[in-house]
């Protein structure tokens, strides 16, 4: 059994999350989940990014300081992924007394190890403030950033502390083509790439001393520039620079939106290589979450809050449309009558269905003792096999688009196998035998189903599973163990409907 550090991209303090952020957490916690069924130790880690010009600003207007504005936002933030069921083991504030250790043994590391890195000198360029970063010409449209067209670049000329970045395009670009450093998906891995063969400038990282943030080692007049501050994150939540942080680090893999891919795979592994530590294993960028075609964003403001779009019809069901409608490639539209298109037909008459008529004539015919189903389950119990290896394929590719879409076509086809099988045609016949063989291969595929839907949808699996009075808990249950699952003799119990259609309550 591996260890799997996973990590999420630590939120700005500056307002409240929307659709973008949920899509990039409930994500990597279907992958955290996935990881703990295959059998892996996994460590998962989200958190708060809290030092920044931003904050300030958003402080100021709510006329608080930017301590008790920051502790609000943790506050809110944190609150919204619980109603997510994100199932983080860490949460990391950048305010935190581990996280000023980790930011300030690494400066002096790099100083340590590669000492002509680290220099001073004047800086001039457009400021984003909603970015938190100098911009390029390539970064810039009609005078705006591209990633925030409603602020205004500020130009602003600094005497800063600089890392040389420029030192290491050559290094970073072998590891990527290599495959030492996996950047995913290809889409995000050649626009690095292009980056990187374009030639890197050095960096700021460092601004002259701001009212909030980590002072700069040996220098009282300047503040560690807020990215080079958060990027560290991922480093000080495993203890370092104390002894034993190694047991965790590398981490196996950021998940980050991919309007950050050059801080996180430019950036920050030239830090780590600065440092001479090793780097993480893979970074994968999901495109935006998009309402009309255009990105959904905090700055701009959003047509859809995230506490509306949960009560809808549930966490379980906006964790399933984000992941199986928008998906975790590209850019992706959430409109309402996508939501509840995909609610009513895969969730309700499909996954929800099968579950309810499957426990039900269970009960019904055999007072809900799951029979056996003989030797042989036939061309279903194939098709389930192969959906079992398709899905674990797609899972470990971190293709959560499609390994959603394994369980509804699975759960299609056993809807089938009921009208197939007639059990009430084989009960009102007397076919003791197959309809012993039919009940027990629902059951068992339902049982797969459930498992196999517990990353995407935890809340509704856990009660499916509780119904099925399975022989051990849904948390015990490992992904190879379903290829030769025995459900024979589990007592069975209707459950209540898991996806109720609205006005059916």
């Amino acid at each position: 059994m591996g260890t799997f550090y996973l990590t999420t991209a630590i939120d700005y303090s500056n307002g409240d999350p929307h659709l973008g952020h949920a899509l990039e957490k409930v994500g990597a916690d279907a992958i955290a989940r996935y990881r703990r069924l295959r059998g892996d130790d996994v460590r998962f880690l989200m958190g708060m990014d809290e030092h920044s010009q931003s904050v300030i600003q958003a402080a100021a207007r709510a006329k608080v300081t930017p301590r008790e504005w920051v502790d609000r936002m943790a506050q809110t933030f944190a609150d919204y992924w619980r109603r997510l069921e994100c199932s983080n083991d860490d949460w990391i504030r950048t305010t935190e007394p581990r996280h000023v250790r980790g930011v300030v043994a690494l400066l002096e590391r790099i100083q340590q190890q590669r000492p002509d890195d680290l220099y001073v000198a004047d800086y001039e360029g457009l400021y984003c403030t909603g970015c938190e970063e100098f911009k390029q010409p390539a970064q810039i449209a009609n005078g705006h950033c591209i990633e925030h067209p409603t602020l205004e670049l500020v130009r602003t000329k600094e005497r800063n502390h600089f890392f040389r970045l420029s030192a290491y395009g050559q290094q970073l670009l072998e590891r990527i083509r290599t495959g030492a450093l996996r950047v995913e998906p290809e889409i995000r891995r050649n626009e690095v790439v292009r980056l990187l063969e374009d030639g890197l400038q050095d960096v700021s990282i460092s601004r002259q001393r701001l009212p909030w943030g980590i002072p700069f080692p040996g220098d009282g007049e300047q503040t560690v520039y807020v990215w080079f501050d958060a990027l560290i994150n991922y480093l000080s939540a495993t203890g370092f620079p104390e002894a034993g942080y190694e047991r965790v680090w590398p981490a196996d893999l950021h998940v980050i939106g991919k309007g950050i891919t050059r801080f996180h795979c430019v950036i920050w592994p030239a830090m780590l290589l600065a440092a001479r530590l090793e780097l993480p294993r893979e970074v994968w960028a999901h495109g935006y979450v998009q309402w009309e075609g255009t990105k959904m964003s905090k700055t701009a403001g959003t047509a859809v809050s995230l506490g509306t779009a949960i009560e809808r019809h549930g966490a379980d069901a906006l964790r399933y449309f984000l992941l199986r409608e928008v998906g975790f490639e590209n850019d992706g539209n959430f409109t309402w009558e996508r939501f509840d298109a995909r609610y009513i037909a895969d969730l309700a008459d499909t996954f929800g269905n099968l579950v309810s008529r499957s426990l039900s004539m269970t009960v019904s015919y055999r007072d809900g003792v799951v029979p056996s189903s003989g030797p042989d389950g036939g061309d279903f119990e194939r098709a389930a096999q192969k959906t079992l290896a398709a899905y674990g394929r797609a899972m470990d590719a971190n293709d959560l688009q499609q390994g959603v879409a394994l369980v509804i076509e699975l759960a299609t086809r056993a809807n089938r196998y009921v009208e197939e099988t007639a059990p009430w045609k084989l009960a009102k016949g007397k076919r003791d035998a197959e309809l012993d063989a039919a009940l027990a291969n629902l059951i068992r595929t339902v049982a797969r189903l459930v498992v196999l839907a517990a990353p995407f949808i935890p809340s509704k699996s856990e009660e499916a599973w509780n119904a099925l009075g399975a022989d051990r808990t849904l948390a015990r249950v490992r992904l190879g163990d379903l290829a030769n699952l025995n459900v024979t003799g589990w007592k069975v119990a209707k459950p209540p409907p898991l996806f109720p259609k609205p006005g059916t309550d």
